[in-house]
């Protein structure tokens, strides 16, 4: 009993820093967006004028754009650290429970991410060539469109809650938690969707201040519903006052329960800025019709279907990673969930900058400005690997203690740790890797990406785990992966520097 106390008292104190550091973390983004929002908006229209544009100009703009993002990723992150410390607290059984599924779950959030970047980036080309109320057309048919595959998919998941957790190889000890899990989240997916296509659809106009400053927000409501969620009633002492907390004490269910209560929220929020109070997609007051047409749907299709079938493979490769992995044991899933988690605080600036770079050379391709296309992907690239240089060096320092975070269980962190000290050797190409995705996605080269990805990912990875995994354990998942990112990162760079992604036309052309 006295270790339940300590543990609780722990993670209430993590619960007050973090609560303070993402209300101030808000604070701070919004003085700081604010003051660059004008200057910045100012530099996008020149994209739309065929302005020119010095290097400096070029650069400021990346920067405007990519910090909200990054700072959106770390603050998820952040939250992502939290969550985990809170359900590692509960024991090793709780924890694999989700990451038994969580690849699953990543497979349908990467589909619906998929749905909506065909609608997103033939947004961004629209008001890169100065056509709002095309873009605003658009925007009326995504609604429809992805609302209808959204709840599908909820429907889809709903169905194979049940047995999912036994198809992956889990224990009995985990397959009744992990099936609530993906049942809750399933049933939510419409409202994840409507997250995903508004954020995108705002980026994609140039504004990254609301997406970053929702997405915060959702990390802290997160945060708060998890507390309260997760744990039970219980009394705690800080600064020398016992106080009582209530809890519902719902374990795992309360996870879930407290992730999609945020989504709903940031959903509907992002969803009236955008409808509301978005310069160039507001739709209030605006006349069109919703019913989707044939050449929005088709150019959807075109830049959605590589797009998705690569979340299909790519998520296909995490589920058979982590059915090579569930043999190894309730300690190696934890820790390898627990790694993925920790990893991410290196690549998720990665993915930061990717967004941005996906609305710049979106808006450039509409503008039908190749320079620009050229020298904004060169811009991001670098930026992102020097980010994640940095941040690998970071985590194969700090790699004990970001793991000792979220799991009190000894065995798991020192597994977790070797882990994470193997993957930071990745994490430059890795940024090449993504941040150069984010390029080609916003010039509208989807296939080739695809095939690099799926073809690193199921030929080297999932090969290499295989075969390592059978002498090495989890150590040599690790190692296939920290192989793999290498060549596909290396891969990425010579399409990059090819110059083959850049279309002769803009996507709505064609």
């Amino acid at each position: 009993m006295r270790d339940f106390f300590i543990i609780h008292y722990s993670y209430d104190s993590v619960f007050f820093t973090n609560f303070a550091y993402h209300y101030f973390h808000i604070i701070i983004y919004k003085r700081l967006a604010s003051m660059a929002t004008k200057q910045h908006q100012r530099l996008i229209d020149r994209i739309k004028t065929g302005e020119h544009m010095t290097l400096k100009q070029q650069l400021s703009l990346t920067v405007a754009l990519s910090t909200p993002a990054i700072l959106a990723q770390l603050s998820s992150i952040i939250m992502q650290y939290i969550d985990a410390s809170m359900v590692g607290s509960l024991g090793a059984h709780d924890s694999a429970a989700i990451g038994l599924v969580s690849s699953s779950a990543w497979l349908f959030g990467g589909l619906l991410s998929a749905a909506a970047m065909g609608f997103t980036v033939q947004v961004a080309h629209h008001i890169g060539a100065n056509g709002a109320s095309n873009a605003r057309s658009v925007l009326r048919q995504s609604l429809v469109t992805c609302l209808i595959f959204s709840i599908t998919l909820a429907a889809i998941g709903a169905a194979i809650s049940t047995p999912l957790p036994h198809w992956l190889g889990g224990s009995q000890e985990v397959n009744d938690k992990a099936s609530t899990y993906f049942l809750i989240l399933s049933i939510f997916l419409p409202f994840l969707e409507i997250e995903f296509l508004a954020g995108g659809m705002l980026r994609s106009s140039g504004n990254m201040k609301v997406p970053g400053m929702l997405n915060i927000l959702m990390c802290v409501l997160d945060v708060v519903f998890n507390f309260f969620l997760i744990f039970p009633t219980r009394d705690v002492v800080i600064a020398g006052h016992i106080i009582h907390i209530p809890g519902f004490g719902l374990g795992v269910t309360g996870a879930a329960l407290g992730t999609v209560m945020a989504e709903v929220i940031t959903g509907l929020l992002m969803l009236y800025f955008l409808l509301a109070r978005s310069r160039d997609l507001h739709l209030f007051g605006a006349k069109g019709s919703f019913k989707p047409t044939t050449p929005c749907l088709r150019r959807a299709y075109k830049i959605s279907l590589p797009i998705a079938l690569q979340h299909v493979m790519m998520c296909g490769a995490y589920i058979a990673t982590t059915a090579i992995v569930a043999p190894l044991g309730s300690v190696a899933l934890a820790a390898n969930i627990f790694a993925i988690t920790a990893e991410s605080l290196c690549y998720m600036p990665g993915h930061g900058i990717g967004e941005a770079a996906t609305t710049l050379v979106g808006q450039s391709a509409g503008a039908e400005r190749k320079d620009l296309m050229k020298r904004f992907a060169t811009i991001t690239v670098l930026m992102g690997v020097a980010m994640m240089t940095i941040f690998g060096i970071l985590m194969y320092a700090c790699a004990h203690l970001m793991m000792g975070f979220m799991s009190p269980v000894q065995e798991i962190v020192d597994l977790g740790t070797k882990c994470l000290r193997i993957e930071a050797w990745a994490e430059p190409l890795y940024a090449t890797a993504i941040v150069s995705y984010g390029v080609m996605v916003g010039a509208g080269d989807t296939v080739m990406p695809c095939i690099i990805n799926l073809g690193s990912m199921w030929i080297v990875r999932i090969t290499l785990a295989i075969i390592l995994a059978a002498s090495m354990g989890l150590i040599g998942v690790w190692i296939a992966m920290c192989i793999e990112l290498c060549v596909r990162g290396t891969l990425f760079l010579i399409r990059l520097a090819s110059g083959k992604w850049i279309k002769k036309t803009s996507i709505i052309n064609t």
